[in-house]
């Protein structure tokens, strides 16, 4: 009765496992199915709105800024390969803000500070 149950087993596996080897794979590119889900070749010509403020502030305030600042360019100017590390994001960070001192009376922590249950 044991040796019916494990060959039961075994051909069932064999069946399954045969049916899935035999399954001709298809590439992500070539998969009709997928392709009309989600086309991963379609060009992305929609500009969204937050990616469009993105790239116009860098390229108005960002770049120029950092052009500017003498200790970033001595640091960070070379325009060799090299990883992108959290450091240099600091330091620019902190020459942006020196360069572009932020107006307190307009801050929002300001505003919610002010209101009676919220604030303080």
């Amino acid at each position: 009765m044991k040796l019916l149950i494990s060959q039961k087993y075994l051909i069932l596996s064999l069946l399954l496992l045969s049916g899935c080897a035999t399954n001709p794979t298809v590439t992500p590119s070539q998969n009709k199915a997928l392709n009309s889900v989600s086309n991963s070749n379609a060009k992305k010509e929609k500009s969204y709105w937050m990616q469009s403020h993105l790239d116009s502030f860098f390229k108005e305030d960002w770049d120029p800024t950092m052009k500017k600042d003498k200790i970033i360019q001595k640091k960070y100017g070379k325009k060799e390969e090299r990883n992108f590390t959290l450091q240099e994001f600091a330091d620019k960070q902190a020459a942006y803000k020196k360069a572009h001192p932020a107006d307190e009376s307009k801050s929002n922590v300001k505003k919610l500070e002010s209101m009676p249950v919220i604030g303080k």
